[in-house]
């Protein structure tokens, strides 16, 4: 009786190794995952020029940001939200709330896209400028 309860717990114990050692390995396969690219779900108009610090921003931004929430903030109709949008202006959405989607993620709320992941390999200065670059373009189209 002993033999037997002590070879249950023990498969027990392995299957939920395994399952978790799975769910680890496809949550960073998500998290790692290229989305897949569509197309843009607002018209965003550029201004004239932008901020040395927005200007910074846009690189970052094109790096991080951009296969997400599409080029120039316009969304992606496949994988993310336009940042370029009024539920994202500031009185909706204060800096401080982009500070928090790159360090902590988001819950889905506004959109049917899924979850927001944070964000790795973007320092304070970085996240400061992408806030900038974003603020210029929503400004150039109106949203204030």
């Amino acid at each position: 009786m002993n033999k037997k309860m002590i070879l249950g717990s023990a498969a027990l114990l392995i299957a939920a190794g395994v399952y978790v050692s799975l769910t680890q390995t496809q949550a960073q396969e998500a998290a790692t995952a290229t989305p897949p690219q569509g197309n843009p779900i607002v018209e965003v108009t550029l201004p004239e020029t932008l901020s040395a610090e927005a200007q910074m921003g846009k690189r970052a931004f094109d790096a991080i940001c951009a296969a997400c929430h599409g080029t120039n903030a316009a969304g992606n109709k496949a994988a993310g939200p336009p940042l370029v949008h009024k539920i994202y202006e500031p009185s909706h959405h204060g800096d401080m709330s982009f500070v928090l989607a790159v360090q902590q993620g988001v819950r889905a709320h506004h959109w049917r896209f899924g979850n927001m992941p944070p964000q790795d390999g973007l320092t304070k200065a970085d996240v400061a400028g992408i806030i900038t670059y974003v603020r210029e373009l929503q400004r150039a189209n109106g949203i204030h």
